[in-house]
Order: structure tokens, then C-alpha cells, then sequence
């Protein structure tokens, strides 16, 4: 028993290092990245100067003084202003500050990373953005993973049904992104019948809190939630269709009809039960995958989420913005990892726990 618990400990310390290092060079990539290779310090520099240029330029005093004492005074507040950030010292050396700024969270010293648009507290800016993004994404997120999966069983137990070439031929529709069909959501509902709103997540005017609030946010996830189900649902289905129907073919499911087990019996113990892993895994990422959003779709339904956010963040060169959304992701995405490693351990009779010592 103590060896069993000596390998588990093992395994699970060797694995979490391996994430851990791939997350910290992940961060530091997307903070070189971000940074442009050190051409955002020169932007920053710049906007010092201009800052400053700016502030010293309505002290009359100085300005009675001649050009090259204004200048000189100037350069002097500058290099005062670059030593008080840290840009004096070489990228190299600042690059691993910013990675250690992003790694610990500390975000709100946004001045160590970018212009003074990004001295807000950057926990704040993401938290107001999550909820919303949340609640668009977790609910459209549910609808396909468990619309596509029910209906996926369903459809594998008609094999060469009418609804089950339907769905075949309906599958390439989702080849389109869910912004494409929200596009033509708008024009018809909101334009053409004017049934329901352009975008937006509330109601102007509303308080936050009362049933009209609710309602109104209700409406306005109408479409683009729509839009997110029909750009995805059928390639969906028909992705867990396949994979039913595959496991479905198996000799020991052939054997467990043959002893006279019920549909329902056979789909529970000898198809759900070994398909339990990649099921779980794609339900894992998915959650993940909600704190992004969608860039595009939030443009399009003007959607105020975390998918916007990163959008103005890119296009403002808001850096602190852009790598706490990363960090964040990579961290959950680090510890799903580890996660299913314990998951397919206890859902999967192939997986032993005598293999921590050595793989699976």
C-alpha cells in the first residue's frame, strides 16, 4: 500500500511539474508576444514623454525658460519616470518581471506591462466581464453538450433512419461560425419582424436585480444564444453519433444483446460506461472554454463579455488586459489536465492505478 501511494505521489508530483512549466512558458511566450518583442517599451516611452511634455507644459515657469533648459528638464522628468517603472534595465531582465507579474496575478500593477490605459486593476475589468460572458456561454455550452449527446443515443439506435440522414446532411451547416447565422438572426428578427433586439444585454434604464432587468437580459440572449446552438448543434450530434455508433459495434456489446440485455442496459454499461472519458473530457474544455467567449459574436451582438473585452484589449495595446485572460485560461486548462488524469482513473476499468509509477 505504501508503494501504491509512493507511485501515486510520484506520478501526480512529475505531472503537475510538467504542467507548471508548460503554463510558465506558455505565459512567457504570450508576454514576448504581447510586448512585441519590446516594441510596446517604445510606445510606452513615447507616451511618457508626451505625458510629461504635457504636464511641464503648462508650468509657466518653465515655459519663460529657454527651448534647451525645457528639454533639458524634460529628459530629466522622463528618465525620472522610466526608473520609476523599471524601463532603465535591459527587455530581457524586465521580461521576466512581467512574466512573474502575470504568473502571480498580481495584474492590477498594469504599469509594469503597458500604457496608462492599463492601470486599472485588471481583476475588476475581467470579474464585471465574466458574469455576463457566463451566462450567454455556460447556458448555450449545456444546450449542445446535452442536446448533441441525447440526441447523438438516440440517433445511433436508428441508424439509417430519415432523422438520422437529416442530420447527416444537415452536418456541414455547421461549418459556419455561430456569428454567421447571429448575421442573419438579426436581419430577420430584429430588422425585418423587429421581435427582438439588435444586441446588447440589457434594456437602458432597467435596474439590475428587478424581474424587468431579468427579462430583458432573457430577450436580449435570444439571438445570440441561437446563434451559438445552430452554428454547432448538428456537427455535434453527428460527431457523438459516429462515436456511438463505433463503440456500439464491438464484439462485448454484440455479446450483451445476445444475452438478452435491454437497449437501455447495453447503452448504460457497455457504451456510455466506456465512452465516459472523451464524454467527460469534452464536457471539461467546454466549461473552460466559456471564459473566453467568443470575440466575433460578442462584436456582432454587442455582448459586453470577456470575448469583447479582449478585443478592445488588443486593438487599445492593453497588454495587461490580454495576459491576465491567457494566465487565467492556462491555469484552469493546467489544472483540467491533471484533473482527468484521477477522472479517467475512477470512470474507466482500462485505466489502473498500479501505472502511476510508469504511465497507463
Amino acid at each position: 500500500m505504501k508503494s501504491l501511494f509512493f507511485r501515486l505521489g510520484k506520478y501526480s508530483l512529475i505531472r503537475a511539474v510538467l504542467l507548471v512549466l508548460a503554463v510558465v512558458i506558455a505565459v512567457y511566450l504570450t508576454v514576448l508576444i504581447a510586448n512585441m518583442g519590446g516594441e510596446m517599451d517604445n510606445i510606452r516611452r513615447a507616451q511618457i514623454r508626451y505625458n510629461v511634455g504635457m504636464a511641464l507644459g503648462g508650468d509657466e515657469s518653465i515655459r519663460r525658460l529657454p527651448r534647451e533648459q525645457q528639454l533639458e528638464i524634460i529628459d530629466r522628468e522622463v528618465q525620472r519616470e522610466l526608473e520609476r517603472v523599471g524601463m532603465n534595465r535591459p527587455f530581457i531582465e524586465r521580461s521576466f518581471r512581467y512574466l512573474w507579474v502575470a504568473l502571480s496575478l498580481d495584474l492590477g500593477r498594469a504599469e509594469y506591462l503597458s500604457s496608462d490605459t492599463g492601470s486599472r486593476q485588471v481583476r475588476t475589468i475581467l470579474l464585471e466581464r465574466l458574469p455576463s460572458t457566463l451566462l450567454l456561454f455556460a447556458t448555450a455550452e449545456f444546450i449542445l453538450f446535452f442536446m448533441g449527446l441525447f440526441m447523438a443515443l438516440f440517433l445511433s439506435r436508428r441508424y439509417g433512419s430519415f432523422l438520422d440522414k437529416l442530420t447527416i446532411a444537415l452536418a456541414p451547416t455547421s461549418a459556419a461560425p455561430g456569428w454567421f447565422y447571429g448575421i442573419f438572426l438579426i436581419l430577420i428578427f430584429a430588422a425585418l419582424l423587429g421581435v427582438l433586439p439588435w444586441g446588447g444585454f440589457a434594456q437602458p434604464g432597467l435596474t439590475p436585480g428587478t424581474l424587468a432587468y431579468n427579462l430583458s437580459v432573457l430577450r436580449h440572449m435570444v439571438l445570440p444564444l441561437s446563434a451559438i446552438v445552430i452554428g454547432a448543434l448538428f456537427a455535434s450530434i453527428y460527431s457523438w453519433r459516429t462515436f456511438f455508433l463505433i463503440y456500439s459495434s464491438e464484439d462485448y456489446v454484440e455479446l450483451a444483446r445476445a444475452k438478452g440485455l435491454s437497449s437501455q442496459q447495453v447503452e448504460r454499461r457497455y457504451i456510455l460506461r466506456p465512452t465516459l472519458p472523451p464524454i467527460i473530457t469534452s464536457f471539461l474544455l467546454l466549461i473552460i472554454g466559456m471564459w473566453t467567449g467568443q470575440i466575433v459574436l460578442e462584436m456582432v451582438f454587442r455582448w459586453p463579455g470577456i470575448g469583447q473585452l479582449y478585443f478592445q484589449a488588443v486593438s487599445m495595446s492593453d497588454t495587461p488586459v490580454i495576459i491576465g485572460v491567457i494566465v487565467i485560461y492556462g491555469y484552469l486548462l493546467a489544472a483540467t489536465v491533471f484533473a482527468l488524469d484521477f477522472v479517467y482513473a475512477m470512470v474507466d476499468p482500462r485505466v489502473r492505478v498500479e501505472a502511476a509509477g510508469g504511465g497507463r
